[in-house]
């Protein structure tokens, strides 16, 4: 059978891994790392960068660099670098087609089929949108997996033999999501998922950058694209500094047309600057315990997923908020992808996980606008009927019928929502199309609505209208920002000719890319110095000799460790 990968598509990293020989395996990539940036670079002979040397590429060419792209997946935006112009999906789909490559070239074989997580309070557009980005890198998405679960299946891999209850917090770089489930005999039991879609690591690193910008009298969105892409590198710097290293205070530096701006920043100061922040994480958790009914006590562990969840000042608020610490047995950047595979396994029917069964839930209600009678032949349009409520097992089918308002009314407008609000107006439309019933008087025409979600978030409406029987049905795939059948046509030929960067070459364009962000971090006498060996080895390069290049290649990555002080996990 054909192997399929699991991929976590994240906001700031991807990564992609296998199930084989009953266990899930993390695929490196062409740098031998396991975890690619998700930023997208043309490069200065027009190639398409992924990667780390796109990454790097963020900090010396922010006009020619996208990342962060993620949290608009499902909208009309789009990101021009240099002459092209980029929609997110087709961004999403050059990292995910890059993690394709290094499948091929780690299993030795072509990939066409593929699972990817998504946040688990991604919406109906942002989960169209991210089928379309694997369809874009060549991929057939078999199923899209809710992260925290994902995350969960790379746990109860390791306790199949175990019953527990447990919490999944996972706080990524752009997506915050909590899950609560329950495992027991083999079962995967999904019991509650809520979450936010604005809130993330990089939220945390902009209120830095914001701190920075109030003490030194500077406006952010004053700031030259340049300037203000190295005050985000400092200001994730000190984030990271604060998480990896334990330090209790780090200092922030910008020169801005010669003049130095600095802030000296210690560990509270920077938990007081995100404390709505932190609040704001509070509020899915109690959600999804509420929604769960399950009681904090009876929870075995609460597991801390996503690169973010590493922050001190996380760490001590979910301490806080279940009086124990949390657990991270596997590494945070990896157990979604980790997950990935494993479902990936599910869906292949692997041998290995014949005892293991898993259930989910639909993330946030479904319903349809309706009018509320508030008096005699009074009523009031815009109200939100809930048809599938939020946390109901998926797959699931459920019917809502609905009457006429007007006597001799001809037909009903199906209008489709998603959310928790009271009022239509404040929830997400999803699309609506029109019924015809029979022109009888109010109340005795209308129609019965079917709402069928599936397990990949997929939702087909269909109403039946009475008395006649006459029915009209839709599957949601026209959301507003999403894109038309035939655009994804055109995307894929416009694609099709962008040049991307050959893979074998990589490793060089990769170096090449962090020496130039060095060189321009330095000053004085160690610009000369670099600027020197960078260009000795760019010669080097063009001599072609392997043994030569990877010997250059070396010495200037231990010089470019001298002076980087560019920190990353």
């Amino acid at each position: 059978m054909p192997s399929i990968i699991g991929i976590d598509l994240g906001t700031t990293h991807s990564l992609a891994a296998i199930w084989r020989d009953s266990h899930a395996v993390l695929i490196p990539n062409a740098l031998g790392e396991t975890l690619t940036p998700s930023c997208v670079s043309i490069d200065d002979d027009g190639s398409i960068l992924v990667g780390r040397p796109a990454h790097d590429r963020l900090h010396t060419h922010p006009e020619r660099t996208a990342a962060n792209f993620k949290r608009y997946m499902g909208t009309s935006r789009t990101v021009s670098l240099g002459a092209q112009t980029l929609r997110p999906e087709e961004l999403s789909s050059l990292v995910l087609k890059s993690l394709k490559a290094d499948a091929e070239a780690f299993l030795g074989e072509a990939v066409s089929d593929a699972v990817i997580a998504v946040p688990a309070y991604f919406s109906d557009a942002q989960r169209k949108a991210t089928r379309i980005a694997g369809e874009l890198a060549g991929l057939n998405v078999l199923r899209l997996v809710n992260e925290p679960t994902a995350a969960s299946l790379a746990y109860g891999v390791h306790q199949r033999d175990s019953e527990r209850k447990f919490l999944i917090f996972d706080l990524g770089g752009g997506t915050f999501d909590v899950s609560v489930l329950d495992f027991f005999e083999g079962v995967m039991e999904v019991r509650a998922s809520t979450g936010d879609n604005f809130l993330g690591g990089e939220d945390f690193t902009e209120a830095l950058a914001g701190l920075f910008c109030q003490r030194n009298g500077l406006k952010i969105r004053a700031l030259a694209p340049v300037a203000a892409q190295r005050l985000h590198q400092q200001a994730e710097r000190a984030k990271r500094q604060f998480t990896q290293n334990g330090v209790e205070s780090v200092t922030l530096q910008l020169t801005i047309d010669g003049n130095e701006y600095v802030l000296e920043l210690d560990a509270a100061s920077a938990e007081r600057t995100c404390e709505h922040l932190l609040q704001r994480l509070r509020k899915p958790v109690e959600r999804a315990l509420r929604d769960s009914k399950i009681a904090v006590a009876a929870l075995d562990e609460i597991i801390l997923v996503g690169g973010a969840s590493r922050m001190p000042m996380v760490r001590k608020l979910v301490s806080k908020m279940f009086g124990r610490l949390p657990t991270a047995h596997l590494n945070p950047d990896e157990v979604v992808a980790l997950g990935a595979a494993v479902q990936a396994g599910l869906v292949g029917r692997d041998a290995g996980l014949d005892e293991m069964v898993l259930t989910d839930v639909a993330p946030y209600s479904l319903g349809i606008d309706t009018a509320m009678q508030i008096g005699p032949s009074q009523f009031v349009p815009g109200h939100f009927l809930p048809i599938i409520e939020r946390n109901t097992i998926v797959p699931v089918s459920r019917m809502q019928r609905i009457f006429t308002v007007r006597d001799r009314q001809p037909i009903l407008s199906i209008k489709v929502f998603q959310g928790e609000a009271r009022l239509t107006a404040d929830n997400v439309s999803l699309g609506e199309f029109t019924l015809d019933v029979p022109p009888k008087p109010a109340g005795e025409a209308g129609a019965d609505v079917r709402f069928t979600y599936d397990i990949n978030g997929v939702l087909e409406v269909e109403a039946t209208a009475f008395p006649d029987g006459r029915k009209r049905a839709m599957v949601i795939e026209e959301n507003p920002g999403v894109m038309t059948p035939e655009e994804i046509r055109e995307r894929l030929v416009a694609l099709s000719a962008l040049k991307i960067h050959p893979r074998d070459q990589l490793e060089n364009r990769t170096l090449l890319t962090r020496a130039d962000r060095v060189y321009e971090e330095t000053l004085g006498d160690h610009r000369q110095y670099l600027a020197a060996h960078i260009a000795r080895f760019q010669a080097v390069i063009e001599r072609q000799n392997a043994d030569e290049i990877a010997q250059a290649r070396g010495e200037l990555g231990t010089l470019l460790d001298r002076f980087d002080v560019h920190v990353t996990y």
